[in-house]
């Protein structure tokens, strides 16, 4: 079954547009529209990649973190979502938290890490506001601040269940001030990111 649109799309992406070279790419990784094919996957997400795409180097870093179409090698991930990273995409910011928290593939720092996860935190990216609040609750590469753990939790927990857990069990050992505080530097944190989306950064 083809998809729709998707002759105009392939013509685009054979022509060198780096945003239908990535969607293609998409569609091959997915098998939405096109038969499954990790390996053409791989290859669009290249080019498009190649040219600068991020979400195209966010998705080749997957591919090669997961030896989907390529075979596994974690140094290129981290390689290509420093690409996407640089560029601002979020994903790519929290992916690189990740891997400096866990020391896959990179030597292990807490400090990278937490730097990583605001990156991705201040565009609004739910799971790396948990993650840094959790960093700030339990001191962890991030100076230990109860206050500014529970304003992340209180951001994540929009979208995220954990982040609701969390709020919930750190409430209980803030104070009325405290709580008050962590509310503010919550709402103030929030302003900052919607100013940002709309401006576009």
């Amino acid at each position: 079954m083809a998809a729709c649109g998707e002759p105009d799309l392939r013509s685009k992406a054979e022509g060198g547009d780096a945003q239908a070279q990535s969607k293609l790419g998409d569609m091959y990784a997915k098998g939405e529209g096109v038969a499954k094919d990790d390996v053409q996957a791989v290859s669009w997400y290249r080019k498009a990649a190649e040219q600068g795409n991020a979400e195209a180097q966010w998705a080749l870093g997957l591919m090669y973190d997961n030896g989907l179409g390529v075979p596994q090698n974690a140094a290129a991930a981290v390689r290509w979502w420093r690409k996407a990273a640089d560029q601002g995409y979020a994903e790519a910011q929290h992916n690189l938290g990740f891997i400096y928290q866990a020391g896959l593939s990179v030597p292990k720092d807490a400090v990278v890490a937490a730097g990583w996860y605001r990156k991705a935190a201040d565009q609004g990216y739910a799971q790396s506001q948990y993650r840094l609040g959790s960093f700030y609750l339990l001191g962890v590469g991030v100076p230990r601040d109860e206050v500014e753990a529970y304003a992340w939790f209180n951001l994540a927990a929009i979208s995220e269940q954990p982040g609701r857990d969390m709020r919930g069990e750190l409430e209980n050992s803030l104070t009325p001030e405290q709580k008050a505080r962590a509310q503010q530097r919550s709402t103030d944190l929030h302003k900052e990111i919607e100013a940002r989306k709309k401006a576009g950064k």
